[in-house]
């Protein structure tokens, strides 16, 4: 398990499961001979991504970003479709640190498509349950609105039996919120409409989680957006946004989706300063 320690705030990886998807797809526009050169693709042109979740542990509060692809939430044939070879094991994650997901006091969604949100409930005999039973679950109130109401493009990716057995949980914020002191939440949009960011600043300290906006260390790009951005021109200016932000403070940008890195330091010109590799 990587861990990562950032000013008060300290970040280990869990294992949230994995899938594949078209290299294409993910780099959008950008030429396969560009993008390669950063991030190897298989003989079907598929990248490998995690969907690892990442605990935060902040003020004495133990802190969830997005909740991995879950258990048994997909068919045969999804399974085959994306890549998918391995399912979550949050609770073994959390046992090496001696938690459970009863312990979980806060879940911050940077959005709710499937890959982020599945491991929001799982499935018992009386139906779908919450994972995280006594978490307040935070999105944007763009995002939480879609989740329920999606549009004939985005019902593929926002399914109801992710989200009806937590509603009570929910608690959407409009535009950006603090959720503890230095911690914030972000409404970026671009990615899907309700897409957010999660940023900690604590003095000279502070990373930036810019979960799909910049899903890999090979998107590091402001111009490489992926075709499954709802809002690709959002997505280039809010990540230009970011980045000169982060850039400016020798910020941490830590990754849900990165199969290689679990966060990178970068300079202000944008050169890596420090990097935590994921253990393969």
């Amino acid at each position: 398990m990587e861990r990562l320690q950032v000013g008060r705030a300290k970040l280990s990886w869990l294992n949230g499961g994995v899938n594949h998807l078209d290299g294409g797809a993910m780099f959008g526009v950008v030429p396969k001979a560009l993008w390669s050169r950063n991030y190897p693709s298989n003989d079907k042109n598929q990248i490998e991504l995690r969907t690892d979740p990442i605990l935060l542990q902040l003020d004495n509060k133990n802190i969830v970003i997005d909740s991995g692809i879950g258990n048994g939430k997909l068919t045969d044939k999804q399974k085959r479709n994306f890549g998918v070879f391995e399912e979550s094991s949050i609770d073994a994650s959390l046992a090496e640190l001696n938690l459970t997901t009863d312990d979980i006091d806060l879940v911050l969604m940077t959005h709710l498509h499937f890959d982020h949100a599945c491991g929001l409930t799982i499935e018992t005999n009386q139906g779908y349950r919450s994972v995280f039973k006594n978490a307040v679950i935070y999105a944007s109130d763009v995002e939480w609105n879609e989740m329920q109401n999606p549009n004939i493009r985005s019902v593929n990716t926002y399914w109801e039996e992710n989200w009806k057995a937590i509603k009570d949980q929910v608690q959407p914020f409009s535009g950006e919120i603090e959720v503890l002191s230095g911690l914030r939440m972000i409404h970026t949009g671009g990615h899907s409409d309700g897409h957010a960011i999660i940023v900690f600043e604590e003095d000279e300290d502070c990373f930036i989680h810019m979960a799909d906006i910049m899903p890999t260390n090979a998107h590091q790009n402001k111009l490489w957006a992926m075709a499954y951005d709802d809002y690709p021109v959002t997505s280039v200016h809010q990540k230009e946004r970011w980045m000169n932000y982060g850039y400016e403070k020798n910020a941490w940008y830590t990754f849900y989706h990165d199969a290689y890195y679990r966060a990178i330091k970068y300079n202000e010109a944008g050169d890596r300063l420090k990097v935590v590799e994921r253990k393969r």
